[in-house]
């Protein structure tokens, strides 16, 4: 069974960047056709989709953050990552890391999450 583990700062500052990763256990991110995504979700909003990386590398962005939105992949260490540029106090949300069969697709595999915060 696939596991998915977010890994973050949990403290950024204002005009920095925010570096989160997930690390994927129990199943290769190359594998043909999973998509692997980025998710957050701040205080009293939904879930807003961020970006995906698909099994063979191509990259997908919500137009909503697309400017500061960067998603990247480590294939040696089955892990992919997630850098938004510019945070401010907005950016304050849980990250999840999600896994679907295809680009489009329901997501079926969360992880935990990882809370954070954007202040000075």
């Amino acid at each position: 069974q696939v596991q998915l583990q977010e890994a973050g700062p949990g403290l950024v500052n204002p005009s920095q960047t925010l570096f989160l990763t997930c690390t994927v256990s129990g199943g290769s991110i190359t594998a043909t056709y999973y998509a692997w995504s980025w998710i957050r979700q701040s205080p009293g909003k939904g879930l807003v989709w961020l970006a995906t990386i698909d099994y063979d590398g191509s990259t997908y962005y919500s137009p909503y953050l697309k400017s500061r939105t960067s998603i990247s992949r480590d294939t040696s260490k089955n892990h992919f990552s997630l850098q938004l540029t510019s945070v401010t106090p907005d950016d304050t949300a849980v990250y999840l890391c999600a896994r679907a069969e295809l680009v489009g697709a329901p997501f079926e595999d969360w992880g935990q999450g990882t809370q954070v915060t954007v202040s000075s």
